[in-house]
């Protein structure tokens, strides 16, 4: 059972990798680059890593997230409309690409592998995160809030209209003013 989820963890992953090289929006092409990244974190929960599978999730579902709403909000063409291409310098990735496929293929077949531990450890997240962060996870969880809030606190400072351009100081302004122009219902 795990052997099949494990090929159709690689397959919808490697889907949704093509994917993001074939759609035409920007947030289409996160959503599937966040599809084969879930799928990712899944083979790294199959493979024993429980702890690292979640935080591969958790992180990158926050990142796309975050990542599309600000190319919605500030992109020229973030639904598609326009053609797109995420494909530039085609040959020389195409060079790079099958260069370092081969170099890590043939580290795979020709690096001698460590034989596997008679012993597993207990507790096989803690000893991953203990070895990843030390004492340093509660900083970590903090700081990423912090980051999340300082975006969007730089944001709502640099908008020029804030909530009540529209309506007015009381909300009560109708028809709606909108003083930039081309606002919402117009």
């Amino acid at each position: 059972m795990e052997v099949a989820l494990f090929w159709v963890l690689a397959v919808a992953a490697l889907a949704g990798g093509a994917l993001v090289f074939r759609v035409a929006s920007m947030a289409r092409a996160t959503f599937a680059l966040l599809a084969a990244l879930i799928c990712v974190g899944g083979e790294l929960v199959l493979l024993g890593l429980p702890y690292l599978g979640v935080v591969v999730v958790l992180m990158m579902v926050m990142e796309m997230v975050i990542m599309v709403v600000f190319m919605v909000a500030y992109m020229m063409n973030p639904g598609g409309l326009m053609p797109m291409s995420m494909l530039h310098n085609k040959r020389g990735a195409l060079v790079i690409s099958a260069g370092v496929f081969l170099a890590l293929a043939a580290g795979i077949l020709l690096v001698p592998w460590p034989a596997p531990a008679v012993v597993l450890p207990a507790d096989t997240t803690f000893q991953l995160g203990e070895s990843l962060m030390g004492g340093q996870m509660l900083t970590m969880m903090t700081l990423g809030f912090v980051l999340l809030s300082t975006m969007v606190g730089a944001t709502a400072l640099v908008s020029r209209r804030g909530r009540y351009d529209r309506y007015g100081d009381d909300l009560d302004r109708r028809p709606a003013d909108d003083p930039a122009g081309g606002g919402v219902g117009r």
